[in-house]
């Protein structure tokens, strides 16, 4: 692994040619800032050249919950059983062959608690696709099977975590005794998996 600034890994994505594209896994633990990093990398890139880069949220593929209720998983959403990763892995897979003029991929509505299919449009001519997500990198059976031309691990103290976690939750409103039960019983579980048991990024950045 090697540790790199953000403006080191837009020099490293920003050399892929016309009709090329790479896939980019940016990894990381709830609340360590991955949507908000990974649209600044399209941001930047797309700066430089109009329409290069695209964001993939792998959030999209959450389990609705008329799913995650009868299977008894609706308190642990947001940990990996609660994920189609069989789709995941079939969007990656057609984001990466890019054979049609644009792929439709779903975006998660957090403030809705719902993903929305054929949210986000990504056209044959975006160069670097850049997925965003907490189990990018998991090191269990099918996680595996995701591969990445460059992945990227963002690296944030455990504290620091959880505080933005709780301020997330807080700006939707929720009590105290249900962010509570919130962070401490689902997110924090899957904070300390992504940091324990995460296959070896590329490259390291610390955010925080």
């Amino acid at each position: 692994m090697e540790r790199i600034s953000a403006s080191d890994l837009i020099s490293r994505m920003g050399d892929i040619p016309e009709g090329g594209r790479k896939i980019i896994g940016i990894a990381g633990p709830p609340g360590s800032g991955k949507s908000t990093f990974a649209a600044t990398l399209e941001f930047e890139l797309n700066t430089r050249c109009p329409g290069y880069a695209a964001v993939v949220p792998m959030d999209g593929f959450h389990f609705d919950d008329l799913v995650l209720v009868p299977g008894g998983l609706r308190s642990r959403k947001g940990a990996p059983e609660t994920f189609d990763v069989d789709g995941f892995l079939h969007m990656l897979s057609r984001l990466r062959v890019n054979q049609p003029e644009g792929i439709a991929v779903p975006l998660f509505d957090r403030s809705l608690e719902v993903a929305r299919a054929g949210a986000r449009i990504v056209p044959r001519s975006v160069r670097a696709v850049i997925v965003e997500g907490n189990y990018l990198l998991l090191d269990r059976e099918k996680w595996h099977a995701l591969h990445f031309d460059i992945s990227v691990m963002l690296n944030v103290p455990r504290d620091v975590l959880r505080q933005r976690l709780i301020d997330r939750w807080a700006g939707y409103g929720k009590s105290a005794s249900q962010i509570s039960a919130q962070v401490d019983a689902n997110d924090m579980l899957n904070v300390d998996l992504v940091i324990g048991s995460s296959r070896p990024a590329q490259f390291v950045i610390e955010q925080g």
